[in-house]
């Protein structure tokens, strides 16, 4: 089923022709989980039964998520843990499914069919927070991943130049650019300082 089909966009697959003659956001677009898992949308990540676009990002957050990615990348290939993802990768966590602008999953629970969306959530998501994020969201989707089985999450936030560390609702430490970031037990021996992060 492609969105045309199901409807969710105009039949010119133009989703700016969902704009009003007044210029109005559009309208939320709604279906089921099953249905965006079948759809071929790109650009969106799918929460509480609707979805929501993903825009560009800032030249700064894509320095950041490609200097984490290149760090993650170079251990977890030398040491064959497992795959790094990049942004546009979709998970699916519980009944959403979200995008992180890394993700990390261990060798053993890769699946064998990955022409599709993750029916899985990472072991490790991370997300770089952008100007335009809201905290209690972010927030919420950490424990969103929490809870669906990701084992860990960092929040990183370019302003302050920390990252959050969330391993369990109860479990959050804060760490900043004196300190150093490690993958813990979910991606062994990696290690960066956080300053190397915001460079």
């Amino acid at each position: 089923m492609n969105a045309q089909e199901f409807g969710a966009l105009p039949a010119d697959g133009n989703p700016d022709a969902l704009l009003s003659q007044e210029g109005l956001p559009p309208k939320p677009i709604k279906m089921t989980l099953e249905e965006f898992l079948e759809s071929d949308l790109q650009g969106y990540e799918y929460i509480k039964g609707e979805l929501v676009p993903m825009p560009p990002t800032s030249a700064e957050h894509g320095d950041i998520s490609a200097d984490l990615f290149w760090f993650l990348s170079l251990h977890v290939r030398e040491n064959k843990l497992g795959r790094v993802y990049m942004p546009d990768t979709g998970f699916r966590v519980g009944e959403r499914v979200l995008m992180p602008d890394v993700a990390f999953v261990l060798t053993d629970r890769l699946p064998a069919d990955r022409s599709k969306t993750f029916p899985i959530p990472p072991d490790l998501a991370v997300e770089v927070v952008s100007r335009t994020d809201v905290s209690l969201q972010i927030e919420e989707k950490a424990f969103a991943y929490l809870e669906a089985g990701t084992q860990l999450v960092w929040v990183l936030k370019p302003r302050s130049k920390t990252v959050t560390v969330y391993r369990s609702e109860v479990d959050i430490t804060l760490l900043t650019r004196n300190d150093t970031l490690t993958g813990e037990e979910v991606i062994k021996g990696f290690s960066c300082q956080v300053a190397e992060l915001f460079e």
